[in-house]
């Protein structure tokens, strides 16, 4: 019997929605790789929000999804993000993503394999992404010059990092160990 899996996104701007609802939904497929049940992992169910209305975002995805997932940047930029909690009313577990905004980074050959792109700004180790200070002005840098917008770009990303890579980012580490326990308590592992 096949086990539906609804991964959930609280975001906060145009690439938690290309990329990281992308990037979910590849993680959990390989989490539940080896699980003792079919998982059947969905696509991940985005609601873009303010702090302002995250309660309201939590509930009306806590209704349909299994695990919910949330970035906030103004949050974050102090430090890590605060680990798995969850929402009361649903005990759907919540697991905060940290700073995300170097991980599309992480990765020089998803780079590489788009011609144009200017690959000089990006460490040479996966995990240094998280020193650097402007990921955003390095991101712009990278990206190939053919008249589109950075944005354009997020979804591909998504969809072509190497995961292995990207493991070796200490903060995507982290929060891969927190939904690797989210899920056991869920009975998915």
């Amino acid at each position: 019997m096949n086990r539906p899996l609804v991964p959930g996104l609280i975001a906060d701007g145009e690439s938690d929605e290309g990329f990281l609802g992308v990037v979910i939904s590849r993680q959990l497929r390989e989490l539940t790789w080896l699980s003792p049940h079919t998982v059947d992992v969905e696509a991940a169910e985005v609601v873009a929000c303010g702090r302002e209305r995250m309660v309201t975002a939590l509930e009306e995805l806590a209704a349909d999804c299994h695990v919910l997932f949330t970035h906030d940047d103004e949050r974050e930029r102090g430090g890590k993000a605060d680990g798995v909690r969850y929402h009361s009313h649903y005990l759907v577990p919540v697991i905060g993503l940290g700073r995300t905004e170097g991980w599309l980074l992480a990765d020089s050959g998803v780079w590489a394999g788009l011609e144009g792109s200017d690959l000089s700004l990006l460490p040479a180790r996966p995990r240094d992404v998280e020193r650097i200070t402007d990921p955003a002005g390095v991101l712009a840098a990278t990206v190939p010059r053919r008249g589109k917008p950075v944005r354009d770009y997020y979804e591909y990303i998504g969809r072509n990092i190497d995961l292995a890579v990207l493991a070796q980012v200490p903060g995507y580490a982290n929060w891969v160990a927190e939904t690797r326990n989210a899920l056991k308590g869920l009975g998915y592992l």
